[in-house]
Parts: structure tokens; sequence; C-alpha cells
């Protein structure tokens, strides 16, 4: 049953606050303008029969004797085959100029599945991406960050994932994008071919902030309801900051007591209530999560990537242009090395990380000044072609392609015996002289 009300009694940027009675959290609502225009909110707080909802569009022109509707329902995304290849924005509403969206509507933000209808993680998704694939393996349902800085080229990573995955749909879910960054994701997507199995859910910096808390708990209930039709999806989420900074803002102008540097002392839950979605679920599909964090000033100690470290299953760290070894770790790898992948995988991965950590240290000892030894000249040979063949995210090779030239690499640059993998292992994969040519 609707409810209507008729005297707004306070106004603060995009929020607004009317009495009313028998409303719930997140509660959809209507603003009827006098120009005849309508703006959707939802319930944000609720303090006895004073009712603060947010605007999903820039409040300007609502007076405070304009008619405001309560629908009984909360915020909602319509899902359907339809949306494949299609943009819209953090409230649902088609961008790309196309028709509206129908099909089944799923209230977001609805709780995560049962874990009793949860699978335990066992299977690699495959991204093409030798530093993610060979050492640090995503697996289906997992949640991972992308830790970096601006300037890093992490939407570009993000693309190349999508383009190189073996997931059934793709759900984009851009925060705070520029104009140019929005645009690129779509361009590549129509370049690459990946558009019809692409959904993007897009809040550019100009939009309400509002929005750009929607944008995820849009995606996920997308990918939610495509996992129960048997599909694999895979989540990219940027940038995971610019939520959190928006929780920040709408949080200042309801005059929230503040917490660590200005964050809401919720930011730990809503960014856990959002990555918990990741799931395979028991004889259906599964959502994997793949998220951008800007740090900022590269501070892995700020709120937002310290909360994210504890949620996430590990993180990728892109730095300088490529995932760091060192810095990247995927805590559900060891469930699908060796077992979903070549018996071979974690010995080869292992040494390459190994000799390649040897390899800096000579880079140090030969910035120093000291004599090189032959040792020495080794590694760094390694090391030039290691990054060349795997750290490249140009690179785009299978994964049984990438272990296989990561033998034709040691086999280059060392003896069978150097490389301190067991004989049994060596004495089966090593390279033949003809496959070094």
């Amino acid at each position: 049953m609707k409810r209507i009300y008729d005297r707004i009694v306070d106004m603060r940027g995009n929020l607004l606050s009317v009495m009313a009675q028998n409303v719930s959290l997140g509660e959809m609502a209507l603003i009827y303008k006098q120009s005849g225009e309508k703006v959707y909110a939802s319930v944000l707080k609720i303090d006895g029969d004073k009712v603060t909802l947010q605007a999903f569009e820039n409040t300007r022109g609502i007076s405070t004797h304009d008619r405001v509707t309560f629908l009984g329902r909360q915020m909602q995304a319509t899902v359907s085959e339809a949306l494949l290849g299609r943009r819209l924005n953090g409230a649902g509403v088609p961008i790309d100029k196309g028709p509206l969206i129908v099909g089944d509507a799923v209230t977001i933000n609805a709780p995560s599945f049962n874990p009793v209808k949860r699978v335990i993680p066992h299977e690699l998704v495959r991204t093409n991406i030798p530093m993610i694939d060979v050492f640090n393996c995503l697996v289906k349902s997992q949640k991972i960050p992308i830790f970096s800085i601006s300037g890093e080229p992490y939407n570009p990573l993000l693309m190349r994932i999508a383009n190189q995955t073996d997931a059934d749909i793709i759900i984009i879910g851009g925060m705070g994008l520029r104009f140019d960054d929005y645009h690129a994701f779509i361009e590549n997507a129509e370049r690459s071919g990946s558009l019809e199995k692409t959904v993007m859910f897009i809040h550019q910096a100009t939009d309400p902030a509002v929005e750009c808390l929607l944008v995820p708990d849009m995606a996920l209930a997308s990918a939610e309801k495509f996992a129960t039709q048997n599909k694999n999806v895979l989540v990219l989420l940027t940038d995971m900051t610019a939520f959190a900074d928006a929780i920040k803002e709408i949080a200042i102008t309801m005059d929230q007591i503040p917490s660590n540097r200005g964050y809401p002392g919720s930011l730990y839950s809503d960014l856990a209530s959002r990555y918990e979605k990741a799931v395979d679920i028991e004889g259906s599909g599964s959502i994997t999560i793949i998220s951008v964090t800007t740090m900022p000033g590269g501070d892995v100690t700020h709120p937002i990537p310290d909360n994210t470290g504890y949620i996430t299953e590990g993180q990728f760290y892109l730095h300088g242009g490529r995932i760091d070894p060192f810095g990247s770790l995927s805590r559900l790898k060891q469930q699908v090395i060796g077992k979903a992948t070549r018996s071979d995988h974690a010995d080869i991965a292992n040494a390459q990380i190994r000799l390649y950590a040897e390899g800096k240290k000579a880079r140090e000892r030969e910035s120093m000044g000291f004599k090189l030894s032959k040792w020495d000249e080794k590694i760094l040979y390694f090391s030039h072609l290691f990054e060349e063949r795997m750290m490249n995210l140009e690179v785009d090779m299978p994964l049984e392609i990438a272990l296989d030239y990561g033998w034709k690499t040691l086999a280059e640059c060392f003896e069978p015996h150097e490389v301190g993998i067991k004989q049994t292992v060596v004495d089966k994969y090593w390279p033949k002289v003809n496959d070094l040519a």
C-alpha cells in the first residue's frame, strides 16, 4: 500500500527528510516535483517519525511542499538475457539509448547465499595472464582485489581479463569513472568481441554519490540471478575507493560521528556485505569478484585497503605497470594448483619466483658496483626473460603454454641441477634441445 506525504522538513544535498510512519530502511519512494518530473529515492535513516531519504538525482527544483510517495518495496534490478550488451547507470536506467530492460525484478542488497548451498572453491578461472594463472591463480567464487594507486593501468588490466576470461558473463561495475575511462571500457568490449556477454553498470564522477553506492549492489544482484541460471559470472568492480568515499560523503552529510580518517564505523560491514556475494552454488553457477582498490598515497594501511584485506582472499598488487609477484597473493591457489592444473605447476612457479628474487639481489649488487659472478649473470639474464615473458601484462597465453614457457626460460638460463626442482619433475618436463629453438 502506497503512503503519500506532502511536507518535506529538511533538504541537504541529495538527502531529504519527511515525517512519515510505517516505512522501512531501503524502501523506495517517489518525489513528484511541481514541474511534473519524478525523482526516485530510498530510505536511508529512520529516527522516530523522521525519515531521511537519499535521492538518486540532483534535488534541484524540489520544493518542501512536493509530494512524497512510499512504494512499499526495496530497490530492484531488472534482470534477463536482455541485459547482455547493455549499459546502465547506478539506478539501473539504460544510458546507451537502448530500450528499457524487460525481465525479472530482483531486490538488491539481499542476504548472501546460504552457506549450506556453497561449494568449496576448486575450479580455475582462466585469464590467460601468466602473472595470475601461473603464480596467483584465480579460483571460481574467489573475491580478490587489485591494490594499486592512481595512474597505474588497473582499468586496462580489468579489460584484458574481461577479454580473455572463460567466464560465461562479465558484469562491470564502474564507480567514479572519468568520461575517457568509461568510453575505454565500451570501445574495448566492442573491439574484443566480448560485448555480447558483458553488462555495464556505470557511475561517472559527475553523477550523484548515491548512484555510486548502488553500482555494486546492482551488479551483484544481477550476477546472483545469472548464477542461479547455471552461469559462471565474473564481476569486475572499479574503483571501490570511490564507493567508500561516497559512503563517507553521505555519512558526513548526515552528521554521523566519523571513525578512522573520517570514514564511518560501518565501513568494514559495508565492504564485506558486497564481497561476500562471491559464491559457487551447488548444482548451479558461480560469482567471482575482482575489484580495484586504489590506495591514497600508496598507503596500504589506509582504512579501505586495510579493511579489504581482512575480507578478501588475497590481492593482486599492481605496481610499476606490472603485477608484483612479491606483493601479490591468492589464498585459494592451493585449491587448484596440481589438482585442476598440471602436476608441475607448483614446482615451476615456485622456482621462477625464487630465482627472480635472487635476480633482484643481483641487480642491487650490480647497481652498487660489485663485480658480478657467473651465477649473477645467469640470474640477471633470467630476470630479463621472466619480466618480458611472464610479467608483461600484454602477454596473452593459455596456462599450459605459460608453464612450457617457464621451463623453456629456465633451460635457456640454467643447467637442470641449478634450478632447485625435484629430479623426477625435471626428467619429465625439462625441454629437449630441439624444443629451445
